[in-house]
């Protein structure tokens, strides 16, 4: 069996990432891990603006069909890092957390699908919303709240988890890949 990885870049500007270093704990392949390597990438953002840019370079990344699932505590950044992924992606038009209608649609050279399931409260109104219809690999998914949605998500998707460090200023933003198209994603990720 191969050995786990896990990439890990230090707080600082996004001019890089650190080293990828072998994980001392064991695993086991499984759907969350490529070829028995469990990937994940840690990046710092210190501004709303930096986590945008991030947002920016990972959605000059994707394309029809790709999942992004954001997961983080309520005002961490994940409607900031969604609109970068948006502008990233060619979207076009102000992107505004959909918190209360739930679900927006932007478009540009492909359509980016922008949900908040914040105030989901039961499994029914995922399917009310249409979720699995725009799971369906027609455009860009972008999902706030991704983890009250964890049944209907494909295999497949990037897994990210936004958590506040040092106070309130700089974010942590864990990328954990499901799959080889999202492993490729952040390798390109941590080279643009």
């Amino acid at each position: 069996m191969s050995a786990p990885w896990r990439a890990e870049a230090r707080s600082r500007p996004l001019s890089g990432v650190g080293l990828i270093l072998p994980n001392p704990e064991p695993r086991t392949p499984d759907r969350e891990s490529v070829s028995g390597r469990a990937l994940e990438l840690r990046l710092h953002t210190a501004t709303p603006e930096e986590t945008e840019a991030l947002g920016r370079r990972l959605g000059g990344l994707l394309r029809a069909g790709d999942v992004i699932a954001l997961s983080g505590d309520l005002g961490a950044g994940k409607t900031v890092l969604a609109r970068g992924i948006a502008a990233g992606a060619g979207a076009a038009g102000h992107v505004a957390s959909p918190t209360f209608t739930f679900l927006r649609e932007y478009h540009g050279p492909v359509t980016i699908y922008h949900a908040d399931l914040y105030r989901l409260d039961r499994p029914q109104q995922l399917e009310d919303l249409g979720l699995d219809e725009i799971l369906d690999g027609n455009g860009i998914v972008v999902l706030e709240w991704a983890e009250k949605a964890r049944p209907l998500l494909p295999p497949e998707h990037l897994w990210i988890t936004i958590r506040f460090m040092n106070g309130e200023d700089t974010r942590e933003l864990a990328f954990s890949p499901k799959g080889a198209r999202y492993v490729e994603i952040i390798e390109k990720l941590t080279k643009a």
